[in-house]
C-alpha cells in the first residue's frame, strides 16, 4: 500500500506541474479575453497593468508559486472569460459530467459485458459471428458522430428528446417531473457514449468467459449436473469480475475525454463543454482547474481500483506480501 501511495503522489505531482504549464503554452493572448476588442485601444501601461493584476507578467516561477499557494488555499481565482469565481463554475460542471460518467458506466457494463458473454457462450454459431460483426462496426463509429445523428434523428426530426442542455430551462418542475426531464436530456448525449464504449467489455468478458469454459473446474460442474444457468452465474461469469472491473475503472478517463465532444454536441453543461470554452477563450484559470479535476477524477477511480482489487481477488494479498 505504502509503494501505490508513493506512484499516486508522484502522478499528483506531475499533474500539478502539466496543469500549470500546459495553458501557458497556448496562442495568444489572455488581454484580448479580458478586455475583448477594447483591447485594441489600450495602451502598453494598461495591457501591462492587467497583466499585473493577474500575476500574468511576473516570472514563471512566481507565478507557480502563486498557483501553489491558491490551490492549497482554494482561492482559484475569477474566470477571465464568465467573470465568475472559478469555484462556482466548476462544481455544478463536475456534477453533470459526473451524472453522465456514471449512467454510461453502468449500461456499458452490463450491455457490453451481457453481450460478450452471449457470444462467448453461442461461440462458433452464427449468433455469435452477427454478435461480434456488430458490437465492432457500432463501436468503431466516432463518438460525435453518433452524437449528430441522435441529435438529427431523435431529437430535430422525431423530436423525441430534447436537443440540448441538462434540464428544461425556465420551467418549475419538482420532483418526479424533474427526475423525468433530467434523464430525458441525459438519454440521448447517455446512448452516444454507451455506443462507442461497449467493445472494451465486450472483448474483455467474451475472452474471459471462452478461457474460462475450458477450465476443470467448468467440466467438472458439468458432469455433476449442475444446472446450466448455475454454472454460467456461479462458475463462468464470476471469473469475469476482475477483468471487467479493471477497463472499468480505466474507461472514467477515457469518458471524460471522450464525453467533451459529446458534451458539446447537445450542450450538455458538464466538464466537457466547460473545457472547450476555457481553451477557446485562453482563460488560463479555469483551463488549470477543469483539467486538474478531471486528472484527478482519473487517478481516484484508478486509486479505488487499487483498493477494491484486494477485495475481490484476495489472491493479491498474498501476491504483496511475497
Amino acid at each position: 500500500m505504502k509503494k501505490q501511495l508513493a506512484h499516486y503522489t508522484i502522478i499528483l505531482i506531475i499533474i500539478i506541474i502539466a496543469n500549470f504549464f500546459i495553458p501557458r503554452l497556448l496562442p495568444g493572448s489572455p488581454v484580448k479575453t479580458l478586455m475583448g476588442e477594447s483591447v485594441a485601444e489600450m495602451t502598453a501601461e494598461e495591457k501591462m497593468g492587467i497583466l499585473d493584476a493577474y500575476h500574468l507578467n511576473a516570472p514563471l516561477y512566481e507565478q507557480f508559486g502563486y498557483y501553489i499557494s491558491d490551490l492549497v488555499t482554494g482561492d482559484w481565482g475569477i474566470s477571465f472569460s464568465k467573470r465568475l469565481p472559478i469555484n462556482q463554475i466548476i462544481k455544478p460542471a463536475i456534477l453533470w459530467t459526473l451524472l453522465l460518467s456514471s449512467v454510461t458506466l453502468f449500461f456499458s457494463v452490463l450491455i457490453g459485458s451481457f453481450l460478450g458473454a452471449l457470444s462467448a457462450l453461442r461461440r462458433k454459431k452464427n449468433r455469435d459471428l452477427s454478435i461480434v460483426l456488430g458490437t465492432v462496426l457500432i463501436s468503431s463509429i466516432p463518438p460525435f458522430w453518433i452524437a449528430i445523428l441522435l441529435l438529427a434523428v431523435f431529437g430535430a426530426r422525431l423530436g423525441w428528446f430534447p436537443t440540448y442542455g441538462a434540464y428544461s430551462m425556465w420551467s418549475d418542475l419538482q420532483g418526479w417531473p424533474y427526475i423525468l426531464d433530467l434523464l430525458k436530456h441525459l438519454t440521448l448525449p447517455a446512448t452516444a457514449l454507451v455506443i462507442t464504449s461497449l467493445m472494451p467489455y465486450f472483448s474483455t468478458t467474451r475472452y474471459s468467459v471462452l478461457k474460462t469454459i475450458s477450465e476443470d473446474y467448468v467440466k467438472m460442474a458439468k458432469f455433476r449436473g449442475i444446472p446450466p444457468m448455475q454454472i454460467n452465474l456461479g462458475y463462468i461469469m464470476r471469473n469475469t469480475l476482475i477483468p471487467v472491473f479493471t477497463v472499468l475503472m480505466m474507461d472514467v478517463g477515457y469518458l471524460l475525454s471522450g464525453s467533451v465532444l459529446v458534451e458539446t454536441v447537445f450542450s450538455y453543461p458538464g466538464l466537457g463543454v466547460l473545457m472547450r470554452d476555457a481553451v477557446a477563450a485562453r482563460d488560463y484559470p479555469l483551463i488549470q482547474y477543469t483539467f486538474l479535476f478531471s486528472s484527478l477524477l482519473t487517478v481516484a477511480a484508478l486509486f479505488v481500483a487499487d483498493l477494491l482489487y484486494h477485495k475481490i481477488d484476495p489472491t493479491l494479498e498474498v501476491a504483496d506480501e511475497k
